[in-house]
C-alpha cells in the first residue's frame, strides 16, 4: 500500500509542475485513512489527471473538433437575420415609368388616374372600421384566369398607387412562386422570401422583407425555389401565415401577385384565405368561357373585383384628357 501512496504523491508533484489547479479538498490527507470514506489514492490521481487535462492547452485534434462544432451552434442561435442595409432597394423610376408603371415622380398621368379609380374601393374594404368591414380585407389577391393577362402589371401598379396615399402602407408579395417576376422588375433579391418563411423555423417575417426607396412600400419575394412549392402554398402553414399577416399588420394593405386560377390549383386555395380577390381580364383576348370558369373557382370569396386590362380606350382616360386640357387653359 505504501508504494501505491508514494506513487500517488509522486504523480501529484508532477501534476503541480504541469500547472494543474488542485482544490484544497483534494490536497487534504485524512487523519485516519483506513476509516475515512475518501477515494483511494489511485482514484485521486485519476481525478486530478482529468482536471489537469482540462486546464492544459487543447491538442490540435480537440481544437479542430471545437471549431467544427461552433458554427452549428452559432447558426442555430443567430438565425439569419437580414441586414437592413442589404435588404433595401432603390427603385429605378425612369425604367418603371417606361414600362407603364405608376411612379411618384410622374405627376398626373392616365395610368395613375386609372389606378386611383381602381384602388379606392379596395382601400375602403381593407381599412374601413365599420361593422361591415370585410374579414381579412387587407389581404388582397390579384389573379387572372390564364397566364399573360397582366396580373403582375396590375399588382405592382396597385401597390405603387396605394403607397402614394397619405395613410396607407403596402406590402407586395410575390406569390407566383413558379414564375416569380416582381424581383426582376424591381431589382429586388429573390430570397429569402415567402417559401423560406414556410420551410424555415429560424427565419422571422421581418427578415424576409425588402424595403424600397418608397417609404410606404415593402416587398416580400417568392423566396428560394422548392420542389414542393405549389403544395406549400396550399398548406395549412400558408393559411396560418396569412392569418398572422392579416392580424399582425392590420393597418397595412397586403397585395399578393398570385398564380392564374385555371393554370394551377394553389391560387384557388389562397383565395379562400383572402379578404378581396381582384381578377384581371385581358381585353379582346380572354374568352367569356375562361372568365366564367375562373369565377366559379372563387365563388365562395366575399369580395371579387374585376379589372379589364389591355383595353385600347377607357372612360377614365377620356375624362382625364378633357380634365387635363381644361386645367391648361
Amino acid at each position: 500500500m505504501s508504494s501505491v501512496i508514494e506513487q500517488a504523491a509522486k504523480r501529484l508533484e508532477e501534476l503541480r509542475r504541469a500547472g494543474a489547479e488542485i482544490g484544497e479538498e483534494a490536497q487534504e490527507v485524512p487523519r485516519d485513512a483506513a476509516a475515512a470514506p475518501t477515494p483511494t489514492p489511485e482514484a485521486t490521481v485519476l481525478a486530478l489527471e482529468a482536471r489537469a487535462h482540462a486546464s492544459m492547452p487543447a491538442s490540435s485534434s480537440s481544437r479542430d473538433e471545437r471549431k467544427e462544432a461552433a458554427p452549428r451552434v452559432a447558426r442555430t442561435r443567430s438565425a439569419p437575420r437580414g441586414d437592413e442595409s442589404t435588404r433595401h432597394i432603390t427603385l429605378d423610376f425612369e425604367r418603371l415609368r417606361a414600362r407603364g408603371f405608376v411612379t411618384p415622380d410622374a405627376g398626373t398621368t392616365q395610368i395613375a388616374e386609372e389606378f386611383r379609380v381602381i384602388k379606392r374601393p379596395i382601400i375602403r374594404n381593407a381599412l374601413e372600421q365599420a361593422r361591415t368591414r370585410v374579414r381579412n380585407g387587407n389581404l388582397i389577391m390579384v389573379t387572372s384566369a390564364l397566364p399573360s393577362e397582366g396580373k403582375t402589371f396590375t399588382s405592382l401598379n396597385l401597390a405603387l398607387s396605394i403607397a402614394s396615399e397619405v395613410d396607407s402602407t403596402v406590402l407586395l408579395v410575390d406569390g407566383d412562386v413558379a414564375h416569380p417576376s416582381i424581383p426582376g422588375i424591381l431589382g429586388a433579391p429573390h430570397g429569402p422570401g415567402l417559401l423560406d418563411l414556410l420551410t424555415r423555423d429560424d427565419l422571422d417575417f421581418a427578415d424576409a422583407l425588402v424595403k424600397t426607396s418608397i417609404d410606404k412600400l415593402s416587398v416580400l419575394p417568392a423566396g428560394s425555389r422548392h420542389r414542393r412549392s405549389t403544395e406549400l402554398l396550399a398548406s395549412e402553414q400558408m393559411a396560418s401565415l396569412l392569418r398572422e399577416m392579416a392580424t399582425r399588420y392590420a393597418d397595412r394593405i397586403i397585395i399578393f401577385d398570385s398564380p392564374p386560377l385555371l393554370a394551377t390549383t394553389e391560387a384557388r386555395v389562397l383565395a379562400t384565405n383572402m379578404g378581396q380577390v381582384i381578377m384581371v381580364v385581358a381585353a379582346d383576348a380572354t374568352s367569356q368561357h375562361a372568365v366564367n370558369q375562373a369565377l366559379a373557382t372563387i365563388e365562395t370569396c366575399e369580395v371579387v373585383l374585376m379589372v379589364l386590362n389591355k383595353a385600347s380606350r377607357t372612360d377614365v382616360g377620356t375624362y382625364y384628357g378633357y380634365y387635363a386640357s381644361d386645367e391648361e387653359r
